[in-house]
């Protein structure tokens, strides 16, 4: 049974999720790592350590996270880069494989559209995964980026499989 790390990067607030399973999926964790008014590079620090701490807890099998989104700030998009950078080597730490996504590829295979609205996904990922009572944004987008690399991971493996079977016997 997989186990996937989901990561919703941040400068502020880095969401993250592990979820596992293969036919029906459940939350071993969703929660964020909320990060103090410091200095930058401290913040990616945090970052870091924090999702170290995550990956040591709960062992996932490979992370997922959201890519950056082309913004008009590009400062923001900047320091967005960096807080990736930062779990994308917590996670290169521990030997896991990392898989990005677009947020619009996110939002569809959760919703079914990719211009959802943030109530949406909160919304679908809380039925999906059985989670009962409200779930923080960031915390919801992180599990909606590991559900997401679920379905693509379940797809690509059927489509592996069909090409070599082709049901023919010697």
């Amino acid at each position: 049974m997989p186990r996937i790390l989901g990561i919703d990067p941040g400068s502020t607030i880095t969401g993250y999720a592990v979820i596992e399973g293969d036919a029906s999926l459940s939350a071993r964790v969703i929660d964020c790592i909320r990060l103090p008014r410091t200095d930058f590079p401290t913040r990616l620090g945090l970052i870091f350590s924090g999702l170290s701490d995550v990956i040591a807890a709960h062992q996932p099998d490979e992370m997922a996270i959201e890519d950056v989104f082309v913004s008009r700030n590009a400062a923001s998009a900047l320091k967005l880069g960096q807080a990736r950078g930062a779990a994308i080597c917590a996670a290169a730490a521990r030997g896991l494989a990392v898989s990005e996504y677009t947020a619009t590829q996110v939002k569809q295979a959760i919703v079914g559209r990719g211009h959802a609205d943030k109530v949406q996904i909160q919304h679908m990922i809380g039925m999906l995964l059985g989670v009962r009572g409200p779930l923080q944004a960031d915390a919801a987008d992180a599990a909606a980026v590991a559900v997401c690399h679920a379905h693509h991971a379940r797809t690509a493996g059927r489509m592996r499989v069909a090409p070599t079977d082709t049901g023919r016997r010697a």
